[in-house]
């Protein structure tokens, strides 16, 4: 019986560190399925046939920034290309395999400038520079669905001298081109534990901003690949280029004249909060974000990037006033997913990223529920995640900011963060199931023995003794006496 107990006791502790792993496992996949999802047929139609292609000044270096079919990290993309765009010395485009709206982190569908054909065919000898920024959120290898990426990079390997610059995880991709080789490369702290394990023949290498070997640049996470885009315009253009455009950014940690050792991240303690976010956030709210022509592209990186990918704080919603597509400040052209009057409904609050709005109060004014009462996030001067990091930290608590900070590798100058210090409630929540899971086997296991008559010792009770009965139908017993003589 004690054996009994104590199997009992043993199951009743495994379900209870079960049940929460499984919800929470469960929670994980749902919520980054969400990151990068396909465009509607409901979203207003993308005239993508309407949209002209840059024009081409073969005076200048060209830069192309690799967008996959499936999507891109919205900061990856945006925020080099905005450090680029800045010089004005670059043709400066973004492509495809097809010229169809392509999802950024949290659902931003940007319309490339070009395909990948139409790129052959407008420069034969291949770009001077490919920006290959995360394509996707993905646990471990590449997807099927990047084949076309990977080939078209390999034949502008055999053919041409270009510059690959490997942004965040999107040294997986050069990876699985078969580009690296061996070679000195770095990545984000988090995705090196993969590239590890999947790449061990190549040479990775951590706590460095980037690597610059020659023909190929790799750079640390997110928003490392400001520093990339740095590197790319002392290399080409000049290092007085590049502090001009990191002050136009106001990029807080150029350095210039080559890489300097950053932090190395490892996974802590304190990490468990995006784990919590990312599987018990069960009430993510809806975030509409409120596109508007002349927007920064690095402002709109940080109303989507932080919110979502590794954080999940909110299921984001682009949106404009009238449906129609916006362009950005350097002319990259945003399709959104709804209009805000129809979208608004199923918001739950509304952010409206870039300084030129705030300072217009661009959503002012509008008939929005009173819960949609607009948030500028860029209403302060700095660099554009600041605004991001400390609304997260206002809204949800200084932790869950930290976290969303080192899954950027934001430079180590980021900004005072003040609000609650701890999700206590969202940390509450697998106790409670394990808890809840515990009881109920506790209570099962109870009545189970009080089936079975036992007792807290774990005997059976004695059936009780048979009174005498004279009527009773028990066979009398039998003795031989020896009779008296």
């Amino acid at each position: 019986m004690r054996w009994r107990r104590a199997r009992w006791i043993a199951a009743v502790v495994f379900a209870g560190l079960l049940a929460p792993v499984a919800v929470g496992a469960a929670g994980i996949a749902g919520a980054r399925e969400e990151v990068y999802t396909p465009r509607g047929p409901a979203a207003p139609s993308a005239p993508v046939e309407e949209v002209a292609a840059p024009t081409h000044d073969p005076g200048k270096p060209t830069v192309v920034i690799l967008l996959g079919p499936e999507g891109a990290n919205a900061a990856d993309v945006l925020a080099p290309y905005e450090v680029l765009a800045t010089t004005g010395a670059f043709n400066l485009y973004t492509v495809a395999p097809e010229r169809q709206p392509v999802p950024l982190t949290g659902n931003l569908d940007l319309i490339p400038d070009l395909s990948l054909a139409q790129l052959d065919q407008r420069l034969p000898a291949g770009p001077d520079v490919i920006v290959v920024p995360q394509l996707t959120e993905v646990l471990s290898g590449v997807p099927p669905s990047l084949a076309p990426v990977i080939a078209w990079l390999q034949r502008q390997r055999a053919q041409g001298d270009s510059l690959l610059v490997g942004v965040c995880v999107g040294a997986e991709v050069l990876a699985e081109a078969g580009l690296l080789d061996g070679r000195p490369a770095t990545s984000h702290w988090l995705g090196l534990i993969g590239l590890r394990r999947n790449y061990p023949q190549e040479d990775w290498r951590d706590g460095v901003s980037y690597i610059d070997d020659g023909d190929l640049i790799t750079t640390a996470g997110v928003l490392s690949g400001v520093h990339g885009a740095l590197r790319v315009i002392e290399r080409l253009v000049g290092p007085a280029a590049a502090a001009q455009a990191a002050q136009a950014v106001h990029w807080p940690a150029y350095h210039p004249g080559g890489a300097v050792p950053i932090r190395r991240f490892r996974p802590a303690p304190p990490d468990l909060v995006g784990l919590l976010s990312a599987g018990y956030r069960w009430d993510r709210p809806t975030m509409g974000v409120l596109l508007a022509d002349g927007v920064g592209e690095t402002e709109l990186a940080s109303a989507f990037r932080p919110y979502t990918e590794l954080s999940y704080l909110a299921r984001t919603v682009a949106v404009t006033t009238d449906g129609q597509p916006v362009r950005s400040r350097h002319g990259l052209i945003f399709a959104p997913r709804a209009d805000l009057a129809s979208a608004a409904p199923g918001l739950d609050r509304l952010v409206v990223p870039g300084a030129d709005a705030a300072r217009r109060a661009a959503a002012d004014g509008l008939s929005l529920p009173e819960r949609l009462s607009p948030v500028y996030l860029h209403r302060q001067p700095g660099f554009a995640f600041d605004g991001a990091l400390a609304d997260i930290a206002r809204t949800r608590d200084v932790a869950t900011a930290r976290w969303v900070a080192k899954t950027l590798q934001y430079p180590t100058t980021y900004p005072q963060l003040s609000g609650p210090a701890w999700p206590w409630i969202l940390t509450l929540r697998p106790i409670l199931i394990a808890a809840a899971i515990a009881a109920v086997l506790g209570v099962r296991f109870l009545l189970g023995r009080r089936r079975r008559g036992a007792f807290p010792g774990g005997d059976r009770a004695a059936p009780p003794a048979q009174p005498a009965d004279s009527s009773s139908n028990v066979e009398p017993s039998f003795q031989l006496t020896r009779r008296k003589s």
